[in-house]
């Protein structure tokens, strides 16, 4: 018996170690460098093959309200995407990508190149895409008002939702909006190079 537990140790020693196959965003896509106000920023993915997501991001069945699952679109006119696309965004400087969380949500970790607007101030600060002020809210027409991607924490996150209602309601149009629903839980999932990490 001593002889088959040595023996079978030796084997699991002798065992040769699963190479880490490499971790591709696309299969020809291994990165996207994307400038923020701190510099360039490689995102790629998590390349332990091992890696599993772990905290806040891991739980699945938080109780609705506040955190019931999302509509894909939003509101009329407003288009959902996906990772590929908003990493495009990042690097398109007619597009601003748009972190709708509350601040400390931000801090403890980003899409590198978002910008932080929470959704309870996404409507008052529609100058900084290019809209006027308006009596009644904002002009959103010219040509140099940008488009936008929101995104926040996940499928059961309403903070960007609410953030592209209020702006339509103060008047930027449907239609420059682009929404995440995966949001950072998505993000996280899919070992994304997330600012903090």
């Amino acid at each position: 018996m001593k002889k088959l537990a040595l023996a079978l140790a030796l084997a699991v020693l002798a065992a040769p170690v699963a190479a880490q196959e490499p971790v591709n965003i696309t299969k020809d896509v291994m990165s996207v460098t994307v400038e923020t106000a701190d510099g360039p920023v490689e995102i790629k993915r998590i390349q332990d093959n091992a890696n599993v997501i772990t905290g806040n991001f891991a739980l699945t069945s938080r109780p609705c309200p506040n955190f019931c699952i999302q509509p894909m679109i939003p509101a009329p006119g407003v288009t959902p995407i996906g990772e590929l696309e908003l990493m495009q965004f990042l690097n398109d400087p007619n597009v601003v990508v748009i972190d709708g969380r509350v601040r400390p949500d931000f801090e403890k970790g980003a899409i590198p190149g978002a910008v932080n607007v929470p959704y309870t101030e996404a409507a008052d600060r529609l100058g900084e895409l290019g809209c006027e002020p308006d009596f009644d809210g904002f002009i959103c027409d010219g040509p140099d008002v940008k488009s936008v991607a929101l995104y926040c924490n996940g499928p059961w996150c309403g903070q960007s939702p609410t953030a592209a209602r209020r702006m339509i309601e103060a008047g930027y149009p449907a239609e420059k909006i682009y929404y995440y629903r995966g949001g950072m839980q998505s993000w996280r999932g899919l070992g994304l190079t997330v600012t903090g990490d």
